[in-house]
């Protein structure tokens, strides 16, 4: 009798775990999953210290409530350079590549950082260095 008490007490405490862990696992993976990536840029350079960016964004969009709605170029010191707004989402064009012109570098910038935004979990995504070409 207290055996069977003891693994019915036991058997509670193990589908408590399950449930708790399930509800972990689910928290987690909706927490960490959607990030938008940047997977690719080509920069150009049209004037003196003047550029155009051509990004290429992965994201897995599921409509107006969750989707990449921009990217950045970012200088060292964490300046926003540009900004390219994605006024839709990309649910059927994935990856999806969007081009900025105009980017004004200054001369001691040798490097920048493309980065990417959703509009569920912000910031977060695989981010691109890239270096300023010279000519």
């Amino acid at each position: 009798m207290r055996c069977l008490k003891k693994f019915k007490a036991l058997s509670s405490i193990l589908e408590l775990a399950i449930i708790l862990f399930t509800s972990l696992l689910i928290l987690t993976t909706a927490t960490y999953a959607g990030e938008a990536d940047v997977i690719e840029v080509d920069i150009k350079k049209t004037a003196d210290t003047i550029y155009f960016f051509k990004v290429t964004v992965r994201h897995a969009d599921e409509g107006w409530d969750h989707y990449a709605n921009k990217w950045d170029v970012v200088a060292p010191d964490g300046t926003v350079l540009g900004t390219r707004t994605l006024y839709h989402p990309h649910v059927d064009e994935q990856p999806f590549t969007r081009s900025l012109s105009d980017v004004e570098i200054p001369a001691p910038i040798t490097e920048v950082t493309v980065r990417a935004h959703d509009s569920v979990h912000e910031y977060g995504g695989k981010t691109l260095k890239v270096f300023i070409p010279m000519k």
